[in-house]
């Protein structure tokens, strides 16, 4: 019984050195999203850090900001969901489904 014990620690100590692989592979990988008909572009990465913001010039009325603030946060969040989703998908091929708690 203690063999079997032994190589489910490996085993778990393999995993976690591919789960840490993957989450630096992560920071390097990018989704991105547009919202308002492409007025606004947000880019984010598998850290799920916001990388880059570009905004239409046409979009930026001084008349109505409240629109351009919704834009923006519109975009973010979505590229924010797409970061976490691309992440999740990759952990799931890892583990094969297996949910490792904090990680997925």
């Amino acid at each position: 019984m203690a063999k079997g014990m032994g190589d489910m620690l490996k085993q778990a100590q393999k995993l976690q050195a591919k789960i840490f692989k993957l989450q630096e592979e992560m920071a390097d990988k990018t989704v991105e999203t547009t919202v308002g008909g492409g007025m606004v572009k947000a880019v984010a990465n598998g850290k799920q850090q916001l990388v880059s913001i570009k905004i239409d010039p046409e979009v930026v009325d001084p008349n109505d900001v409240q629109m351009l603030e919704d834009l923006v946060v519109a975009g973010v969040n979505d590229a924010l969901k797409k970061a976490q989703e691309m992440v999740s998908e990759e952990m799931t091929k890892l583990t094969g489904g297996f949910k490792v708690p904090g990680l997925t």
